[in-house]
């Protein structure tokens, strides 16, 4: 395993090096629950990742999702160097690597977006304006008609998650959702704009299984966390 620091002790990233296109965090795997909420190898077409890190989500979807287009913001050309250098970042006609603050490109982008991947923070886990009313009403202008935003949000103090799953919720007007905090204390938001994605415990579970027999990712845990908190059967809708 290789780990990404930004010279604290906070993991900004991992790869394992015989598995590259794994994703070995828990929270990086959730960051892909969207991938449930709109089955099928043809979606994403375009996503947006806000923050490269490792580069753990641009391997996974470069590798499963090999017809998307992909475009990366990043503010520090020091973790563009890293993720080339030790992290294995895929390069080719489908990915751009923009440096630039994620909140200024998204707020001056006239670009849509099937997935928007928020995963932005600094040495001490802070996101600045990656987390606040603002970006995330400009992350819902960039959405296709089916598009989604997954964000991690991190609980840097008591409550602090759930303030800002109620920034995502306000934005986009109460179509959001966050998953059962993970076992490394990350949560992940989902919010949606344009078409309805509703599916029902049961069908998020046989989706996992399908995605999982496809890709390798393993998100039956966090569709079992959903079913204890909301119970089985129950459906979401965002």
């Amino acid at each position: 395993m290789r780990y990404l620091h930004f010279g604290s002790e906070w993991v900004q990233g991992a790869m394992r090096i015989a598995r590259p296109a794994a994703l070995e965090l828990e929270y990086t795997r959730e960051l892909m629950f969207p991938l449930l909420l709109r089955p099928g190898a043809a979606w994403p077409a375009t996503v947006l990742q806000v923050g490269l890190g490792s580069a753990s989500v641009t391997r996974f979807l470069d590798r499963h999702r090999p017809r998307a287009r992909l475009t990366i913001a990043e503010i520090s050309p020091e973790v563009v160097a890293a993720a080339r250098q030790f992290f294995k970042l895929p390069e080719g006609p489908r990915i751009r690597i923009d440096v630039a603050d994620g909140h200024e490109y998204v707020a001056a982008s006239s670009r849509e977006f099937d997935l928007i991947v928020v995963d932005g923070f600094d040495e001490r886990g802070r996101t600045g304006m990656l987390d606040t009313l603002p970006f995330y009403v400009n992350c819902r202008a960039r959405l296709s008609p089916r598009g989604l935003v997954a964000v991690n949000l991190v609980d840097r103090r008591r409550g602090a998650a759930a303030a800002s799953a109620a920034r995502l919720a306000a934005a986009f007007d109460g179509r959001a959702l966050a998953l059962p905090a993970s076992g490394d204390g990350n949560t992940i938001a989902i919010a949606a704009s344009g078409e309805p994605a509703t599916a029902t415990l049961t069908q998020l579970a046989r989706r996992a299984a399908t995605l999982s027999a496809a890709t390798g990712l393993d998100l039956a845990p966090t569709v079992e966390r959903l079913a204890q908190r909301l119970g089985r059967g129950a459906a979401i809708s965002l």
